[in-house]
């Protein structure tokens, strides 16, 4: 959207008030409507009084860099880039109504980085409202809704400028504003307010819930440039080869890995060497794309002298996508397609757009929404939606069932679907203002009629309201849920990004208020800068507090009757003596908020062993999945997995980068061996010198042999008794990695080598490199001389001059240092094979026990000259930190790297993200996923069928949504016999091994081995075995596996290994043997 230079519309405009009609309310009361007023420019803010003015400055002057907190937008840096985050940052942004999806899309936008959001509501807080508003409270019943939580949302963004207002909707009040989202109006004042934002050229956005349905509507204008439509890297490959005939050009690249081009998509060429046409920068259209090669759909006019001689990268060229809007008075009659949500219901969003159609129009009659489950009412409903669906030609499509249930929970806005759709609506406001992925063209319909009790229960007198903040939830699910709700014993395992929003939302949903309710939440992290962005209930004040600690403290506010307890325990086999057996076994729920799969693996085993729903979820950038995890129904989460992340071969990122990357990923590991694991070690010496010595002279192996070698590098060679000492270790760490190591490498393997098949040796991926010459006037590589020498000086706890903080005197003395000439050698070994572990060894200077020797040697002389107590500093890397040089160390090395492989370099953002492994993240997507988990909590509540419940892969950039009901879990068979992951076969009275074997052959089955975690008890291949035939299995878990058996717990869990009649391998449950 272009936005610069645009004025106020200063035209004369009609001076008619939209008259809304009797106001109305989501309850149905009157009063509670926000009336929307649309009048004339000559009604202009200058002339009303100071405080209802609202003085902004529409801009698309991009936001300097250095404006940006790249601190505490890494993450969502990681998703956007810097081009899109300065356009939010100048965009300004409207919120109609503060109910509870109007605060949710507020809090995710403020966390964006907007420049300026306004809270427009005329309604006052209800008690009913607190149930999906988790930022009014029992003392603001009465209040205006945007003047009561203004305050709370400006704290979420110090640099958003949040206000709040009543003003009229006047041409010249809307004008300024990039994007207006309305969460209340109807739909003719819905219309006139999208036909005002299309004059002065603002995006509007629609959004509506009505229990456990939801719509949104998306106009951004006649004409809307989408600059990035998926968001994903450019997809790149390697040249390995052109050849060129009449009418047809095929590129073939190296089969390291599987193209992923398409037909049609435009790519350009880079460094490829014998063919101009390729290297002038201009993109071309490919076709016949396969796995390691394409076509050029149009072929090349020459081909050079000679053709194709070697090299190339190719790279998608992303092309803008122009967008045509329909009005919203357009849409309603010709919606064109609808976003599906659960392709189980691929009419259902046709029906839904008529029925919100029928319900607005009963709204408007009636003044007030059905009331709950109001048989009457979801007639007239009903009735509404047939004769929108008789005139648009669709009557086969009326689904009287579904309406009915649209009716009876009108009312009810439930706080899970407000935190999908304000995820939802949220990223749309993103994509308005910045071009950056896909806006949703332009309806979306979506309900979860599966998480509601069965019709028969849904009646007046379950559904009428008690006077009480979840009567909008009661009056969807009825009291007896609520009841259920309020008595629910939870485990949230978690307290980052999705451990707010979802304890949050079971605040709002008033989980575990009751007598018998409790939720535990755990994590044993503490709160950073990086982690604001989007973990919403902290504050800078947290920072270096205990999350749970501060996520259970905010979630009182939102609801004082919360029982919950905090704990800073890693959830892990390490802390079962916290959440042991009773823990487990008193749990109804446990709800996942992890970010990493060895986690989520242990608690899923634990949900499967005790037999615990588990609800999971997880995000990735704009991307995010659910699972449901239900015990006997459905698979666990570890019954699937993803494949493993591919790793570059030590070879490439020792010898062989082709991307940075690769050279990213070398540097970090140095960081880590020179700064961190060398310095331990030489502690570990230190500690008890002779007693290490002792242990690798013993050993008197290559690997003691190489711990010996790192402690006397530290100690011996490496020693700095000052800062001087530390810049001149810090040079000649610059020579031997960027001249000597690649110097060596080219006078190995000239630029001619060949193969043993006669192949050129620099074939791709291969680049030839070329050796760095130190210059102190390298901006660069001053950085990293600096960056070294500082860290190395922290190491060895050397106090740092003044001098230190400036890059240039750091690298002036550098560059004074002697360095002598290096000679490269012959006969030394480089490591040329993908599938090697590890770097080629260091040729020994003799045998090993000799070089032993010599080694502990030298270590002794140096501890005799040391202090006593003489210890180092490992320096554990850091990434949120850019004052502690720890990324100025990796992106030197890194970029330096690439400089000698002749490969981009990149800024430290990109540095950061790459080597700290930070993984993407937004709080729309986070708010969308943890809806979704709720609102399968619902579901579980109520122990609902596997055909209720759904796992949902969601990407909000494209937008796409994928729900589909869980996979049940493998079920084994043998004579009759049934079971599965979810089945623990228990035996009494501690039996013995003979016992058990007996145990099982009346099953039919053979079984022939028993271990007990990673000992074997039992197996009957070893003829020593069969003494242990009439022993106990607690006394072989003693003497055997030398465990003793915890005096909490009655029992222990053994696994069998067993086999049928036949031979064959059978997979028998776990076995848990009683033994007191």
């Amino acid at each position: 959207l272009q936005r610069a230079n645009k004025t106020p519309w200063a035209c004369t405009f009609s001076s008619a008030v939209l008259q809304p009609g009797a106001p109305y309310a989501h309850n149905g009361s009157p009063s509670q409507h926000m009336s929307v007023r649309l009048k004339s420019p000559d009604a202009s803010t200058e002339d009303q009084p100071p405080s209802k003015r609202i003085k902004m400055t529409r801009s698309d002057t991009a936001t300097p860099d250095n404006d940006l907190d790249e601190d505490l937008h890494s993450r969502q840096l990681a998703v956007y880039g810097r081009e899109s985050m300065r356009k939010m940052a100048a965009a300004q942004v409207l919120i109609l109504g503060l109910n509870g999806l109007g605060v949710e899309i507020a809090k995710n936008v403020i966390l964006a980085g907007v420049k300026a959001v306004v809270l427009h509501d005329n309604s006052c807080v209800e008690l009913r409202g607190l149930g999906a508003q988790f930022y009014l409270t029992e003392a603001e019943v009465g209040v205006n809704r945007a003047a009561a939580c203004e305050a709370k949302l400006q704290e979420l963004n110090s640099a958003v400028a949040v206000s709040s207002s009543q003003d009229e909707l006047t041409e010249s009040f809307v004008a300024p504003f990039d994007v207006v989202v309305d969460t209340t109006s109807l739909l003719a004042e819905a219309v006139k307010l999208d036909e005002l934002c299309r004059k002065v050229g603002t995006a509007y956005v629609r959004g509506e819930l009505r229990g456990v349905f939801g719509s949104v509507f998306c106009d951004f204008g006649e004409s809307f440039t989408v600059l990035d439509q998926d968001g994903e890297e450019p997809v790149t490959g390697i040249v390995a080869g052109i050849t060129h005939s009449a009418g047809s050009t095929t590129i073939s690249c190296v089969e390291d890995e599987r193209l992923e081009f398409q037909d049609g998509q435009l790519v350009s060429f880079t460094e490829v060497e014998g063919i101009a046409e390729l290297s002038n920068g201009k993109p071309h259209r490919i076709k016949n794309v396969k796995a390691h090669s394409f076509e050029l759909l149009e072929p090349l006019q020459d081909a050079g002298e000679g053709g194709y001689k070697r090299g190339g990268l190719v790279t998608q060229v992303k092309e803008p996508k122009q967008l045509q809007f329909r009005t919203l008075a357009q849409a309603l009659e010709k919606p064109g397609e609808f976003l599906l949500s659960d392709f189980a219901k691929l009419e259902r969003s046709s029906l839904l757009h008529l029925g919100f159609q029928a319900l607005d129009a009963f709204q408007v009659e009636h003044g007030r929404l059905p009331a709950p489950a109001d048989s009457g009412d979801a007639a007239a409903v009903v009735a509404g939606t047939a004769a929108l669906a008789k005139k648009a030609g669709l009557e086969d499509q009326v689904d009287e069932a579904v309406l009915k249930l649209l009716a009876f929970g009108a009312r009810g806005e439930l706080n899970p679907m407000a935190a999908m759709f304000g995820g939802i609506i949220g990223q749309e406001v993103v994509k308005a203002v910045s071009g950056k992925f896909h806006p949703l063209f332009q309806w979306f319909y979506f309900d979860s009629v599966e998480s509601l009790p069965d019709a028969a229960e849904l009646t007046p007198d379950a559904c009428a309201p008690r006077g009480s903040r979840y009567d909008g939830q009661i009056g969807v699910f009825g009291a007896p849920l609520q009841e259920q709700l309020a008595d629910l014993n939870v485990f949230l395992v978690g307290a980052g990004a999705l451990g707010c929003e979802l304890i949050k939302n079971l605040a709002c949903m008033g989980v575990a208020t009751g007598d018998k309710g409790l939720v535990t939440i755990t994590d044993d992290d503490v709160i950073e800068k990086s982690n604001l962005s989007r973990q919403f209930l902290f504050r800078d004040w947290d920072i270096g507090n205990a999350k749970s600690t501060a996520a259970s403290a905010a979630a009182e506010k939102i609801n004082s009757a919360l029982k919950i307890r905090a704990l800073q325990n890693r959830v892990s086999p390490d802390s079962e003596d916290v959440f042991n057996d009773e823990f487990w076994g008193g749990l109804d729920v446990v709800v996942n908020a992890l970010d990493n799969v060895n986690a989520r693996l242990y608690v899923d085993s634990r949900c499967v062993y005790f037999q615990r729903p588990l609800l999971e979820s997880g995000t990735l950038g704009a991307k995010c999945n659910t699972q449901m995890v239900i015990p006997n129904i459905t698979e666990n989460y570890g019954a699937s997995r993803d494949p493993p992340e591919k790793q570059a071969p030590m070879c490439t990122l020792h010898s062989f980068p082709h991307t940075i990357d690769h050279c990213l990923t070398f540097a970090r590991s140095e960081f880590e061996g020179l700064l961190e694991h060398a310095p331990a070690e030489a502690n570990a010496f230190l500690l008890d010198p002779e007693k290490y010595l002792a242990t690798a002279l013993a050993a008197g192996d290559s690997s003691a042999r190489e711990r010996l070698e790192r402690v006397v590098r530290v100690l011996v060679t490496d020693s700095c008794v000052s800062f001087q000492d530390c810049i001149k270790w810090a040079r000649k760490l610059f020579e031997a990695q960027f001249h000597d190591r690649i110097a060596q490498l080219v006078f190995t393997f000239p630029e001619d080598a060949a193969t043993s098949t006669g192949t050129p040796f620099w074939s791709p991926p291969k680049r030839f490199p070329h050796a760095l010459t130190f210059s102190a006037d390298d901006a660069s590589q001053a950085s990293f001389i600096q960056a070294a020498a500082i860290l190395k000086a922290q190491a060895h706890c050397i106090e740092l001059p003044d001098w230190a903080t400036a890059a240039p005197k750091v690298a002036a003395a550098a560059a004074a240092v002697d360095v002598p000439e290096f000679q490269p050698q012959a006969g030394v070994r480089i490591e040329t094979d993908p599938k090697a572990a590890a770097a080629a060894p260091a040729p020994s200077a003799g045998d090993d026990e000799a070089v032993l020797a010599r080694l502990a040697y030298q270590l002794k002389e140096a501890q005799a000259k040391l202090p006593a107590g003489y210890k180092l500093e490992p320096i554990a890397f850091e990434k949120d930190d850019d004052t502690n040089f720890h990324m100025d160390f990796i992106l030197g090395l890194a970029n330096m790297r690439a400089r000698n492989y002749s490969l981009p370099e990149v800024d430290k953002l990109k540095a950061k993200l790459i080597a700290g492994k930070i993984i993407p993240a937004i709080a729309t997507a986070t708010s969308l996923a943890t809806g979704l988990v709720c609102l399968e909590l619902y579901k579980t509540v109520q122990k609902k069928p596997i055909e209720a419940f759904r796992n949902t892969f969601a990407n909000l950039a494209l937008p796409l949504f994928s729900m589909a009901e869980p996979v049940p879990p493998k079920t084994i068979e043998h004579q009759g016999l049934k079971w599965t992951l979810w089945d623990r076969w228990i035996l009494d009275n501690d039996p013995t091994v003979q016992e058990l074997l007996n145990w099982f052959q009346d099953k039919q089955l053979e079984a022939y081995s028993i271990s007990f975690g990673q000992s074997l008890l039992y197996n009957n291949i070893f003829p020593k075995h069969r003494e242990r035939l009439g022993k106990k299995l607690s006394e072989l878990v003693k003497t055997v596996a030398k465990t003793d058996l915890p005096s909490g717990r009655s029992h222990f869990d053994i696994v069998v290994a067993c086999e049928d009649e036949d031979g064959e391998d059978v997979d028998a449950p776990l076995v848990s043997i009683k033994y007191a």
